[in-house]
C-alpha cells in the first residue's frame, strides 16, 4: 500500500491504514514532511510559509488539536483579524485560530509518528494494476493537488483522472519579512481586500508567541500568476506593499519568497475523498473547504474506507 504525499492528508490516511494493521509506505518528493503546512527556519527561528493557521469545528479534528495542545505543539492564537478594505479598516471576528510555536510542519511530523515516510522520493507514474513506477501495489493514494496528481496518472485510470482534472486551483506567493523592530500596530492577522498585491498578512511574532519583528505576507492569485517563473523577483514589490499598508518606515532586513503554484483549491469535488475500483484513492482539501481540517478529514476518511476494503478482501 503506497501513499504519495506526506502532507496532513497523506499522513492522516496512512495513520488509519497502519492502525488497521495494513503495511503502508509514504513517499514524499520533498526533504521534509508537511506539504502546504510548510515551515522554514531563518537563523534558527521557524516561520510558516504555507497555511497560516488552523481552525477546528469538526469534533474529531478538535480531539486531534487537543492532543497537539497537550503535547505543547499548538496554542490558541486569536479569534479576531482585521480587514483592510479600500475605504478603511475594520475588525473581523471569527473562530479561534490555532498556531504552532514550532511551525505548522511540526504538527504533521507529530501525526506521522512511527510511519514509514521516505523523503526525496519522486514518484513518476501510477499505472493500472495498480502499479507505482512499475511496481505492484495493493492500492495507491495520491494526497496532493489535483494538477500534480494528473501528471502521475496513466490515462487508462479514467475514474481517477476525471477526479483530479475536475479540480481547480489558485496560486500564491508567500513572503517572510523580518524587520529591524516592531513598528506596526497590533493586528495579529489581516485580510487585505481589493489590493493588487496582498491578500493576507500575519504577524508571525505574535502568531509564534515570541514577539519577533517578522511578518508573513500572502499575495493575491493574480499577482502570483505573473511571478511564478521568478518568484524571488517579486520580493521588493511585496515588501513595499506591506510597508505601505502598515506605514512602516524601515525596509526589511530579510525577505524570502516562496512560490505556491497550487496554493488553494477553488473548485473541488463532492464527498471527502475519491476511491475507485482501480484501487486509486485521492485525498486533500479540494474535498471540502480549503482548510487544514478538510485535508485531515479527507485523509482520515479515505484511510478508513481503504482499510475496510482491504480487510474485507482478505476475507
Amino acid at each position: 500500500m503506497v501513499v504519495v504525499g506526506a502532507g496532513i492528508a497523506g499522513v492522516a490516511c496512512a495513520g488509519e491504514l497502519a492502525r488497521a494493521g495494513i503495511p503502508v509506505q509514504v513517499r514524499e518528493r520533498a526533504r521534509v514532511t508537511g506539504g502546504r503546512m510548510a515551515s522554514k527556519r531563518f537563523d534558527g527561528r521557524p516561520a510558516d510559509l504555507g497555511a497560516a493557521y488552523l481552525t477546528a469545528d469538526d469534533p474529531d479534528f478538535a480531539e486531534v488539536v487537543d492532543r497537539w495542545r497537550a503535547a505543547g505543539l499548538v496554542r490558541p492564537w486569536t479569534d479576531t483579524f482585521v480587514a483592510y478594505d479600500p475605504d478603511g479598516c475594520r475588525e473581523v471576528p471569527g473562530p479561534v485560530r490555532w498556531a504552532a510555536p514550532r511551525g505548522l510542519r511540526s504538527l504533521v511530523e507529530h501525526l506521522a509518528g512511527d510511519l514509514r515516510v521516505t523523503h526525496d522520493r519522486l514518484v513518476m507514474t501510477v499505472e493500472p494494476g495498480p502499479r507505482v513506477d512499475g511496481r505492484a501495489a495493493t492500492a495507491v493514494v495520491l494526497a496532493m493537488p489535483g494538477p500534480q496528481a494528473a501528471l502521475l496518472l496513466d490515462p487508462a485510470l479514467a475514474a481517477a483522472t476525471a477526479a483530479v482534472t475536475g479540480q481547480r486551483w489558485s496560486s500564491a506567493l508567500s513572503a517572510v519579512l523580518r524587520f529591524p523592530a516592531r513598528r506596526w500596530p497590533d493586528f495579529r492577522g489581516a485580510f487585505v481586500n481589493g489590493h493588487p498585491v496582498l491578500g493576507l498578512v500575519c504577524d508571525d511574532g505574535d502568531r509564534r508567541g515570541d514577539g519577533a519583528p517578522v511578518l508573513v505576507a500572502h499575495t493575491t492569485p493574480e499577482f502570483a500568476t505573473g511571478h511564478l517563473l521568478q518568484p524571488t523577483g517579486a520580493g521588493p514589490a511585496i515588501e513595499q506593499a506591506v510597508r505601505d499598508l502598515l506605514g512602516l518606515p524601515e525596509p526589511a532586513e530579510l525577505t524570502h519568497v516562496h512560490r505556491w503554484t497550487y496554493a488553494k483549491p477553488v473548485a473541488g469535488a463532492a464527498g471527502t475523498y475519491h476511491l475507485d475500483d482501480d484501487g486509486i484513492g485521492i485525498a486533500g482539501d479540494a474535498f471540502g473547504r480549503p482548510r487544514v481540517q478538510s485535508a485531515w478529514r479527507s485523509g482520515r476518511d479515505l484511510g478508513r474506507a481503504l482499510a475496510a476494503r482491504l480487510l474485507a478482501d482478505r476475507g
